[in-house]
């Protein structure tokens, strides 16, 4: 793709690097194809190639139009065009260079200006949002039907107390996350429960904070990287103690695996971001490489496996939890349209309610056709989307493991 940037944008690390994404497309449209936004609405500017257009036209021209920040807004950020793309294209970097601009240099209504600053202000924070939930529940017959399916159910956290490790096989730091700590921690009260049956030491975090990923899919680039510099110091006087990393939300583990690129101008952090970055491990990937034998946990047997687009296009780690569950016992039946998106998205479901809402029926469709008995997937966000639609349960794969008999 041919492109003339100003000058004076070439010369920022950004400039270059939009430069670099827009003359690796190639215009071959073949992105569209797994576009959920593309193939709900068939408008080539709800497609890939049609915003990377959008976006050109918008650093080319310097200036920010209602019709770009409308069709950027659309997008998911699932980033299956990049699973499809045969150039390459980094479309998921070059989307946040397009919002971090939007942000800037374009005026929003008061409402979406509201919106946005409650969500930077109560998802990332644990209280904030265990309060709004609980606040939510008690209207809930006041609320509309969609927003009732919105609201997350209230959690039990397990009586499970982890025991003294003396010898430890290894040591991992577990991350709980914003909404997970607060909406399923039982997920990860799972898995501290498995390996420590496996005589793996869980250190948790109790002000672990946010990994930023929300700020950053809302092109709030000063409040993403305050946040993501914040929770590193967190992590730092710990991250020579442990092997890896673990996070179960993969929503939140496919930013942390970014670190690395996201923090590489801040000076004396871009090392020790580097360093997370690369101890970081999805749930799925961490106990394939610990190998051994699962057990099924749960009486159900059939099970409908959806694989989050955070897991399978950003992270690329979609095979392990099949290839776990399966060996665990459980039959995966026949699913439809695995690539695309369910419509959650993190914000997505309230910024854009009724699309998110058309995918997810389209996503529940596309798992229920073979009548499962429980619905798996791995991430918060999918997990309560489709839980609220859903009418078997939806549940973390990792919750239909159980624990390993003593010597297992």
């Amino acid at each position: 793709m041919q492109t003339s940037l100003p000058e004076t944008y070439l010369a920022t690390p950004e400039g270059q690097r939009a430069e670099s994404v827009l003359r690796s497309c190639v215009h071959c449209g073949f992105c569209n194809a797994t576009c959920p936004t593309y193939q709900l609405l068939g408008d080539e500017l709800d497609g890939p190639r049609g915003r990377i257009y959008l976006i050109k036209e918008m650093l080319e021209q310097d200036a920010a139009s209602d019709v770009t920040g409308r069709h950027l807004d659309r997008c998911l950020t699932c980033r299956a065009c990049e699973t499809t793309c045969p150039s390459g294209v980094a479309y998921g970097e070059l989307l946040e260079i397009g919002r971090n601009y939007l942000e800037a240099n374009r005026p929003r209504s008061f409402r979406e200006r509201f919106l946005r600053r409650w969500l930077l202000r109560v998802v990332p924070n644990p209280g904030a949002f265990a309060f709004w939930s609980s606040l939510g529940r008690l209207a809930k017959p006041f609320l509309s039907a969609r927003l009732r399916r919105q609201l997350p159910a209230r959690a039990r956290r397990s009586s499970f107390v982890a025991p003294e490790i003396e010898n430890p096989a290894g040591t991992v730091l577990l991350l709980d996350g914003c909404v997970q700590r607060t909406a399923t921690p039982a997920v990860n009260d799972t898995l501290e429960r498995l390996l420590a049956a496996r005589q793996i030491r869980v250190l948790r975090l109790k002000d672990e904070g946010c990994c930023g990923g929300l700020a950053l899919h809302l092109g709030e680039e000063a409040a993403a990287l305050a946040t993501m510099t914040a929770g590193l110091d967190r992590i730092v006087p710990v991250l020579d103690q442990v092997d890896a990393v673990i996070s179960t939300a993969s929503g939140c583990g496919v930013t942390l695996k970014d670190y690395g690129r996201l923090l590489a101008q801040d000076g004396a952090r871009s090392r020790q971001a580097q360093a997370l970055a690369d101890k970081i491990m999805d749930v799925g990937e961490y106990l394939t490489a610990l190998g051994g034998d699962w057990s099924r946990a749960s009486e159900s047997t059939r099970v409908a496996l959806h694989l989050p687009c955070t897991l399978q296009h950003g992270q690329r780690q979609g095979s392990h939890p099949s290839v776990l569950l399966e060996a665990a016992g459980y039959e995966l039946v026949a699913t439809r349209d695995d690539h695309l998106c369910c419509g959650s998205a993190g914000s997505y479901a309230l910024l854009q309610p009724e699309l998110s809402e058309t995918l997810g029926e389209n996503k529940l469709a596309a798992l229920s056709g073979e009548d499962p008995d429980v619905i798996a997937t791995a991430n918060v966000g999918c997990q309560m989307h489709l839980g609220g639609l859903a009418g078997v349960p939806v549940r973390h794969w990792v919750e239909l493991l159980a624990v390993p008999e003593a010597g297992g």
